[in-house]
């Protein structure tokens, strides 16, 4: 069983190998931290530690390095985290402020949080599956293109151009508008796709250009609306894991193939258990499932008109977990903050 005093000396341990990237030995942690015992007492404590399990020796005579179990009980133990300074919330503030859309906001996000750690960072899309769309409207671009602009009611504004088998009039235009808006106006983005696909499922062969463009617009705008529902990421920072390539034990590969794909990254992100702070930590060896033992992730949650999303942050296990949490969050509450002000525009 670990004492109060062994954990400390964990601490110690972490928070110098994060520092230093050194293995940390016991007349280090009594000069620099103020223990007030002799190194031999700490040499003790820290055969504890390793008979746990929390640290381990990776090479004969050299001093001791946290495993990925002892980097989960130091984040679980982690009474205080870093504040920012007064100047980095002011940047934070300054960075995001005025974006043109969420898309932008999200972006700005994401290389702002990577500035702040130099981590990999990450953002889910608020699910706008939920959203009510309140405003539909169709241009003609020409005689056989139509624009179909979507609104709903967080404010999102969508685009879609469509293709129609052959020229229509703006006669036939109102008549396609007349047949579709009732099946979206004032439906939730998910059951408004899910009554198009209905819809165009159960109508017969379609014999007039009306019939025929009204099927090609609504599968457009369906298929649209199934995108509204997608989880999707945004990200910044993928340079720094070749620039801290010798953090991992192995290879960095199998990261930027999750970095690739995304769905690997977003099911992560999606499971990792919150506490009551709305962080949540995620280890070395417990990503061992999705393929990613060699990396370690923090997110904090943030709110959306929709729900709630999450932000975090990818580098290896040996990461400031205190600095990048505190990061985190105070990135998530400014993004709460702004988004709700949006909504009350």
């Amino acid at each position: 069983m670990v004492t109060e005093r062994g954990l400390r000396v964990l601490q110690a341990i972490v928070q110098d190998y994060v520092d230093t990237h050194e293995p940390v030995g016991s007349k280090a942690i009594v000069d620099r931290h103020s223990f007030g015992v002799s190194a031999a007492t700490i040499r003790n404590d820290m055969a504890l530690l390793e008979d746990e399990e929390l640290i381990a020796q990776p090479h004969t005579s050299s001093g001791r390095v946290p495993t990925d179990k002892g980097y989960r009980a130091f984040v679980d133990h982690l009474a205080d985290l870093r504040p920012l300074s007064g100047a980095q919330r002011s940047a934070i503030a300054t960075f995001l402020a005025d974006p043109a859309d969420l898309d932008d906001l999200l972006g700005r996000t994401v290389r702002l949080l990577t500035q702040l750690t130099g981590q990999v960072a990450l953002v889910q899309y608020p699910s706008f599956a939920r959203a009510v769309i309140t405003h539909v409207q169709f241009v003609p671009l020409d005689a056989r293109r139509v624009l179909a602009i979507i609104v709903t009611d967080t404010g999102r504004v969508s685009q879609r151009i469509t293709a129609v088998p052959e020229p229509i009039d703006e006669t036939d235009l109102e008549a396609v508008r007349l047949r579709l808006l009732p099946l979206l106006i004032g439906k939730p983005v998910g059951g408004a796709a899910e009554l198009l696909a209905a819809a165009g499922a159960a109508a017969a062969d379609p014999l007039t250009a009306t019939e025929r463009a009204t099927r090609e617009i609504a599968g457009a705008i369906a298929e649209e609306l199934e995108e509204f529902r997608q989880n999707r990421l945004v990200m910044a920072g993928t340079a720094t894991l070749a620039r801290r390539e010798d953090d991992f034990r192995g290879s960095i590969h199998p990261l930027l193939e999750a970095i690739e794909e995304q769905v690997t990254l977003l099911q992560l992100m999606s499971e990792m258990a919150a506490d009551d702070n709305r962080l949540a930590t995620s280890i070395g060896r417990e990503n061992a499932a999705f393929g990613l033992s060699e990396a370690s992730f923090v997110a904090s949650e943030y709110d959306a008109a929709v729900g709630t999303a999450r932000m975090g942050l990818m580098g290896p296990t040996r990461m400031d977990y205190a600095r990048n949490l505190s990061a985190a969050r105070a990135v998530a509450r400014y993004l709460t903050r702004m988004l709700d002000e949006d909504e009350n525009r």
